[in-house]
């Protein structure tokens, strides 16, 4: 644009850098006053109707591009690989689900990427990790309304509330880390049996001062039957560990053992609520609103092992239900709404059996609750300990376990 060509009275005029000192730069007409600037950029917008407007312009462009550019290099995570059954050790291998395994010598980082990626072990991580977060509300929630410091009524409660919590937050740390290696994943599931069998115990300590029936209250099966719990959760513990050392060579034994490690402790756990049921069907017992919430979570603890060892419906069409749907993960949504309901039960027994239960029995005591918790988690961990220490020890070269070499697009790892 030619400067004689341009009306000064009509149309401003950019007459160079330097606006600010007013000696030959800005524009005409006072205009460097009234165009707003952007302080990023140095230059009006209206730097486009001048002489060399479009590369100036240009120039502005991509300076401003440069200041507001986002690190994409940063936000650009590359997501693990995934695998099929064939290309992972058989110890890494579950029945029927062939896709979506993760490699099996994965890194605690590549672990936690996982749990954002679609793989076979992505819901089973969710579907316990999330409960969690609901039962710590909970339990805050009673924190708020009992008196758990020195109301000893209130402690076998506690232990329950605990134990619950613990649960699904270990088995979802399991399933999300058991893929570093075959030693971290047998590792990873004596934890998460650990956890489980410590459930059960917060279960006969819960079920033993507040299920019980009226007619069993201050009975030798009471008074000891805690104490016959902490043997239960050993065992539960111990068997369930051993049977990892056999799913390879024999992988029905396995399952029977680890399913039979459970369900003892769980039929002892619920005898004082079967026995109170049978009263409930002859006419002879006195109405509770917990026992309903009671029949529900059977019902879920039943359907909880039905589909443990059915793996179902994964088995009818293998690869159909990888990503969801298979047995596990309906195992975990089971257990936890059974877990839910149990605990509605346990709470209401709590409260609205308490003038009754303090009027016949005992208080609960320090070490019959917190002192039996305590106790039976060091005696769980040192179980864990004894049967990880042969797979820490373990030489680094072993034979279908050890994959020293692996190159992407291989069969096998």
């Amino acid at each position: 644009i030619s400067r004689n060509r341009i009306d000064m009275e009509k149309f401003p005029v950019w007459r160079g850098i330097g606006a600010g000192s007013g000696i030959g730069g800005g524009w005409s007409q006072g205009w460097g006053r009234r165009l707003a600037r952007i302080p990023v950029f140095d230059y009006p917008v209206w730097l486009v109707r001048c002489r060399g407007g479009r590369a100036r312009l240009i120039e502005v462009c991509q300076r401003g591009r440069g200041a507001i550019r986002l690190p994409t290099d940063m936000l650009s995570i590359k997501l693990p690989q995934l695998f099929d059954i064939h290309q992972v050790p058989k110890v890494f291998r579950e029945d029927s689900i062939i896709s979506g395994y993760r490699h099996p010598r994965s890194s605690a980082l590549d672990c936690v990427l996982s749990s954002f990626q679609m793989t076979n072990e992505t819901v089973n991580i969710w579907t316990h990790f999330l409960p969690t977060w609901y039962f710590l509300w909970r339990f805050s929630v009673l924190c708020s309304t009992l008196n758990f410091m020195t109301d000893s009524y209130t402690w076998p409660l506690l232990v329950y509330m605990l134990l619950i919590c613990i649960y699904p937050f270990t088995s979802s740390c399991a399933h999300t880390f058991s893929s570093m290696s075959p030693e971290s994943r047998h590792i990873c599931y004596f934890f998460d049996y650990g956890a489980l069998s410590l459930y059960s115990l917060g279960c006969a300590v819960s079920y033993g001062y507040y299920v019980i029936p009226d007619s069993w209250v201050n009975s030798w099966l009471q008074q000891h039957f805690v104490t016959i719990a902490i043997g239960n959760t050993l065992f539960c513990t111990s068997l369930s560990c051993y049977s990892r050392f056999l799913e390879l060579q024999f992988p029905q034994r396995s399952k029977v053992l680890r399913t039979g490690a459970f369900v003892f402790p769980f039929i002892f756990d619920t005898t004082p609520l079967f026995y109170r049921l049978l009263l409930c069907c002859g006419g002879s017992c006195s109405p509770s609103d917990a026992l309903s919430s009671h029949c529900y979570h059977l019902l879920f603890a039943f359907l909880t092992c039905f589909l443990f060892t059915a793996h179902l419906p994964e088995r009818l069409a293998p690869g159909r239900f990888d990503y969801f749907g298979h047995s596990h993960q309906l195992f975990h949504v089971s257990a936890v709404l059974g877990t839910n309901f149990q605990m509605e039960a346990v709470i209401t027994d709590m409260m609205s059996r308490r003038a009754a239960l303090l009027a016949h029995g005992a208080m609960p005591s320090f070490l019959g609750t917190i002192g039996v918790l305590v106790i039976s988690l060091f005696l769980n961990l040192g179980i864990i300990g004894i049967f990880s220490a042969p797979l820490l020890w373990k030489p680094f070269h072993s034979s279908n376990q050890v994959f020293v070499c692996w190159r992407p697009g291989s069969k096998a790892i």
